[in-house]
């Protein structure tokens, strides 16, 4: 009887822990109510971000993005005192990188244009994904700087991979990792 007991204790102890466990479109349903709602977020023409971004040598770039509807994206990114520039307005894809010789802009394309197209993608690749043919999956959960974040793992059509952490109190994302291929090179 005892036994028994214990059974059903544990038993229940799961099925109220799974209770809470988040879901994938829970978190982004979270997300999306951090950042002002769905309505809001769709209302939104044009956004500018900024960050840095770490290269190889361990070496960090200050970054900027700008989006604006439907497709337009425009990059700008500083090493060693010189400024890169990428962008897409939905058709062409040009740049200007100084610190590579090439201070007149010019075109882009493949692996570079391709990712400037999923940059592009205004609402980004977690919106609406199952109707862009992504996939995203929960890993779990693990802190970042002492914070614990969900632990999301974005699957694109196109088979590009990158990890979102999300900030598992306040629902906003904390920090990214992807790869890309420039210029043949990963």
């Amino acid at each position: 009887m005892r036994k028994r007991n214990l059974l059903i204790l544990a038993a229940t102890m799961l099925v109220s822990v799974a209770l809470h466990a988040q879901t994938v479109d829970e978190i982004l349903d979270k997300n999306a109510a951090a950042r002002g709602g769905w309505d809001k977020l769709r209302a939104l023409k044009s956004y500018r971000m900024t960050g840095k971004m770490t290269l190889g040598g361990g070496m960090e770039a200050p970054l900027t993005l700008v989006k604006s509807r439907p497709e337009n994206v425009r990059m700008e990114f500083s090493v060693q005192g010189m400024t890169g520039v990428q962008a897409y307005d939905g058709s062409t894809g040009w740049m200007v990188m100084p610190f590579m010789g090439k201070k007149e802009p010019e075109a882009i394309s493949g692996d570079m244009l391709k990712d400037l197209q999923e940059q592009a993608d205004f609402d980004g690749p977690m919106v609406d994904y199952k109707k862009k043919g992504n996939k995203v999956e929960l890993l779990g959960k693990e802190e970042i700087e002492g914070t614990p974040a969900y632990k999301l793992k974005l699957t694109t059509k196109a088979g590009d991979e990158t990890v979102v952490f999300v900030d598992a109190d306040s629902f906003l994302e904390i920090k990214m990792q992807a790869k890309r291929k420039m210029q043949g090179q990963e």
